[in-house]
């Protein structure tokens, strides 16, 4: 076992495809709630969307309900995996830029707590790239 290789557990784990879908899962899971509650209560979802300012509200609630879904899927699949994950990654950057701006707000408490969500979104964003790049690995034809 060099440096560069893990363990024999740890390579078996990283090599089973059901820990990629877990993995995959676990990644999604907030998107999939998040979408999930909000189509089974749209009047909030609507309010959500008014509160950050996003007009009109209604549209703006349904585009991020199949975002997160349809993303959330894709992500789930093998072949459109990078699809969703692009589609995530742009959503993610976008809520975190619109509902995050912590350099906008005031030395505080609010500010702290800003600036950990937009932090935690770009690691979000990081995980959906990772995502992208080992679909696209392998999918691409061997050369």
């Amino acid at each position: 076992m060099g440096a560069r290789n893990p363990p024999s557990l740890v390579a078996a784990i990283l090599d089973a495809r059901p820990a990629l879908f877990a993995a995959k899962l676990a990644l999604v899971s907030a998107y999939v709630l998040g979408g999930v509650v909000k189509a089974a209560d749209f009047p909030a979802a609507v309010a959500e969307q008014a509160h950050f300012g996003l007009d009109p509200p209604a549209l703006f609630a349904a585009l991020t309900i199949v975002v997160e879904l349809v993303g959330s899927a894709l992500v789930m699949t093998r072949h459109w995996a990078w699809l969703g994950a692009g589609m995530l990654g742009v959503f993610t950057g976008l809520a975190a830029l619109t509902a995050n701006a912590f350099w906008a707000m005031p030395a505080g408490h609010d500010r702290f707590m800003a600036t950990n969500a937009f932090f935690e979104h770009l690691g979000l964003i990081g995980g959906f790239v990772l995502v992208a790049m080992l679909a696209h690995r392998e999918t691409r034809p061997v050369l």
